[in-house]
């Protein structure tokens, strides 16, 4: 989430920066060392780990000390003998991890891991700003921290890099979800998802056309199902046609239409997002109650609210529940499911981040050159650079182009 802008002071502050470029120059000659925490996951069922053993590795060649608590990758089978023998550090109590110069973690901090931080860190994580609390943020900005929430982290084309990558991820595994509870393993109607030849192949509806829905659209069409995508908007529809490279149903969110089609079809996708607030709830209670029996809906929105007016919140544990004879799965962290290849999508951007403010001489100097990282910035040595958790908490919020000149 980018830091507020205000009038002309930003300009003022690049051009002061640019003035000192060459002495910034001569710190990328220097390559600072690294202390690299990874505690172990404390949330429920959060199965990913920040860095693979082969990341820990890069690191470590490249002159970096990285620690791990122990079992910590060990939800996404990566063992600690696989750490160690790359480099990695193992401890065995959570307070030696966090007198680290930089925590890389998963979920946001906890009050009881801040208390273990020290002043000063840098810490890399989700922000999650709809289920932050006052005295979370506080206790940051008491601890001078200066936090990235990697949710907003952009790639060269200003795609929100993480995002997009777990999008790819939860998509395609609804595909493999629905296909799981529609066969008589999981008690469903005994349907192959796909079809075979002179066997109709199922209907799969998916609301949203956005990342999630186009990997959901890919893989469903490739195991030879029939897809129906509905999106209020046309350019996200149209961009989804151009990116699957074939013709699949498309429709803008038509009451009529989208009702025959969900009460009709075998798997309902819910991958509607909204900008901020709640997911928009399109499908009434009464039309999940003239659904085919024992079809099967895959709630990805529920993180906000979900897309079906009979959404409730379940656990990779207690993962699905029956209404009106359909399965209802609406577990909000479905790539904790795959937490291996979520591991492996998030290393392959989180290592190079790393390992540049290693080379660039510092956290200072790459949110500086890099608009990408500068995006994922919320506190900085202290100071709260978001304006929308300014507004929402009401702490005052600071520019941080001018924080960092002020620091040179």
């Amino acid at each position: 989430m980018s830091s507020g802008k205000y009038s002309g002071f930003s300009d003022v502050a690049r051009q002061a920066l640019m003035q000192t470029q060459e002495s910034m120059l001569e710190v990328k000659t220097r390559k600072n060392k690294l202390y690299i925490g990874i505690p172990k996951e404390v949330s429920f069922q959060e199965n990913r780990i920040p860095l693979t053993p082969l990341s820990v590795a890069l690191l470590v060649n490249n002159g970096h000390d990285v620690m791990l608590e122990s079992n910590a990758g060990k939800a996404a089978n990566f063992l600690d003998k696989d750490y160690s023998e790359q480099g990695g550090r193992i401890v065995y109590d959570t307070k030696s991890v966090y007198e680290a110069d930089i925590i890389i973690k998963i979920a946001p901090p906890t009050l009881a891991e801040i208390e273990l931080m020290k002043p000063g860190q840098l810490l890399i994580s989700t922000l999650q700003p709809a289920t932050m609390k006052a005295e979370v943020l506080q206790a940051l900005l008491n601890k001078k921290i200066t936090a990235l929430c990697f949710e907003h982290l952009l790639d060269e084309g200003g795609t929100l890099t993480v995002v997009r990558a777990m999008s790819e991820i939860v998509g395609a595994t609804s595909i493999l979800i629905a296909a799981e509870y529609l066969s008589n393993v999981f008690e469903g109607k005994g349907l192959m998802l796909g079809g075979i030849t002179g066997v109709p192949p199922t209907e799969i509806v998916i609301l949203g056309a956005g990342t999630v829905g186009e990997y959901a659209a890919r893989t469903a069409i490739s195991l030879g199902a029939e897809v129906k995508v509905f999106d209020p908007s046309i350019y996200k529809l149209r961009r989804l046609q151009n990116n699957i490279g074939s013709r699949v149903f498309t429709s803008v969110v038509q009451p009529i239409v989208l009702e025959k089609a969900i009460t009709t079809c075998d798997v309902a996708i819910g991958a509607l997002r909204a900008q901020a607030g709640r997911s928009p709830c399109i499908i009434s209670e009464e039309t999940v109650s003239r659904m085919k029996r024992d079809s099967v809906i895959i709630d990805v929105s529920i993180d906000q609210g979900g897309c079906f007016e009979t959404s409730e919140v379940t656990n990779h544990t207690n993962p699905v529940f029956r209404k009106y004879d359909v399965t209802h799965y609406c577990v909000p962290n479905i790539a904790s499911r795959v937490a291996r290849t979520a591991t492996y999508a998030l290393t392959n951007i989180f290592a190079p981040i790393l390992v540049d403010i290693g080379d660039q001489g510092g956290i200072k100097n790459v949110i500086w050159q890099k608009t990408g990282v500068r995006n994922a910035v919320y506190i900085y040595q202290g100071h709260l650079t978001n304006k929308h958790l300014g507004d929402r908490f009401n702490i005052p919020c600071k520019d941080l182009d001018l924080l960092i000149v002020s620091n040179i």
